[in-house]
């Protein structure tokens, strides 16, 4: 009898231990549960680093994407153009806490710091239809590593007051390279201090080799004779002295933004960013001339309004504790939500739609008064985006042995030949294994 009550009693708390256990276990379920959800609203502090022009309009995009994204911080970094790709490389190879940044996605490629998008695309249901061809030029061996909140076209502004003074018409929509050529000629006047440019070309390799991309060749082509003629015809322009020459570019520092605001310069054949600079000016009460746009010139056998294009994406950093949260950045500000920030300020943006079409051509109360040219262009990818391209090709091949040329140190063809001699030697031998390589 005793026995059997000692075993009921033990039974009893046994029992009673085993019910505090489960009772224990829910409680630490429901605890993990609660904790879990408030993981998901933690605040995460997240760093960013961009383009300088680009700084002020993430700022204005980062007050929309706060009010959905609250417990999502981000600090806004920015290097001085100059050095901004050769900084920021520096900072994330030596494992900087850089969770996200823009700019050219090929200058990053080679270092490994890219994280894949594609499954965070797809996990969220990105809507991409909104890049249109763009997006399949993002990509790299088949994988995107970066989305375009805004891109890079080209236009031709001129200064409409130089115009009407010299009683010349303005830039036609439809103009061959060598009907500017006569224009810059005619609108070129005066000497020293004074003098009228008929037009500005930045000290860039892309100002003259954009005529070979214009008729759909590619700067990693075998065969780069679509190239010859753009690199002598920015030769040919020095010669006439309608533009200055790239030796007085250099020592003089002379950049066209600067230039162009100077009010001495008829014509500038630069990018759709050009457009906010020019507009800040006017509010600033910088210039008090008019200006507009035109398409860029166009070769012989060209359509009009035929421009080179190059993506600027927001990418994420792969070593990023928080790439979940940066990919909700990169989504935000290269959709529908970022471009309208963009669009309002005078970028021309990654992704397009109606609406954001319409911010961007405006009322017509700013100017350009024709920035509708920009949204209406056939576009070239400017270069492949593969890796070493523009490090290599763009900023060294391609610029050096263009300068040799311009000062006169050898003839267009012999630059040419060069320049396909060091593809093979300094890109292709290190690159074309692994990517698709030129024609």
């Amino acid at each position: 009898m005793r026995k059997s009550l000692k075993l009921a009693v033990t039974g009893s708390l046994l029992m009673g231990l085993l019910a505090g256990c489960g009772s224990n276990g829910q409680t630490a379920n429901n605890n993990s549960t609660a904790s879990s959800a408030q993981d998901k609203t933690e605040v995460v502090h997240l760093k960013a680093t961009v383009l300088q022009d680009d700084l002020e309009t993430f700022k204005a995009a980062y007050a929309e994407f706060s009010k959905e994204n609250p417990n999502i911080q981000v600090e806004f970094a920015t290097i001085p153009q100059a050095q901004y790709y050769e900084k920021l490389r520096m900072q994330l190879s030596s494992g900087d806490n850089i969770d996200l940044f823009g700019g050219n996605m090929d200058v990053f490629l080679d270092t490994g710091i890219l994280e894949p998008l594609d499954d965070y695309i797809k996990q969220e249901n990105v809507d991409v239809s909104g890049y249109g061809p763009l997006y399949d030029s993002l990509k790299v061996n088949g994988k995107v590593y970066g989305l375009p909140y805004r891109k890079s076209n080209w236009m031709l502004y001129y200064n409409k007051t130089l115009f009407d003074q010299a009683g010349v018409a303005y830039p036609k929509d439809d103009m061959t390279w060598s009907e500017f050529r006569e224009l810059a000629k005619q609108m070129t006047k005066g000497e020293g201090a004074n003098k009228i440019y008929g037009a500005f070309l930045q000290p860039w390799a892309q100002t003259w080799y954009m005529q070979g991309v214009q008729t759909g060749a590619s700067i990693i082509d075998k065969d780069l004779t679509p190239f010859k003629e753009g690199l002598q015809f920015r030769m040919d322009l020095e010669k006439d002295g309608s533009i200055m020459g790239w030796a007085e570019q250099i020592s003089t520092s002379a950049h066209y933004n600067s230039a162009f605001q100077k009010g001495n310069v008829a014509m500038n054949l630069i990018g759709d960013w050009h457009v906010a600079q020019l507009r800040q000016a006017e509010a600033e009460k910088k210039i008090d001339f008019d200006w507009d746009v035109v398409p860029i010139p166009h070769p012989d056998g060209v359509a009009a309004n035929t421009s080179l294009a190059t993506p600027v994406s927001l990418m994420v950093n792969k070593d990023s504790k928080h790439k979940e949260e940066a990919f909700k950045v990169v989504q935000f500000m290269s959709g529908a939500k970022g471009a309208e920030q963009f669009a309002a300020k005078g970028f021309l943006t990654g992704y397009m739609n109606d609406d954001i079409r319409k911010i961007y051509i405006g009322d017509g109360s700013l100017k350009p008064k024709n920035i509708h040219y920009f949204v209406e262009q056939k576009e070239y990818p400017e270069y492949p985006l593969l890796p070493g391209v523009k490090n290599i090709l763009v900023q060294g091949v391609y610029l050096q042995e263009g300068e040799l040329a311009l000062t006169g140190a050898q003839s267009a063809e012999q630059a040419i030949d060069k320049i396909g001699q060091r593809i093979a030697s300094e890109w292709a031998d290190k690159y074309a294994d692994d990517y698709k390589a030129g024609k």
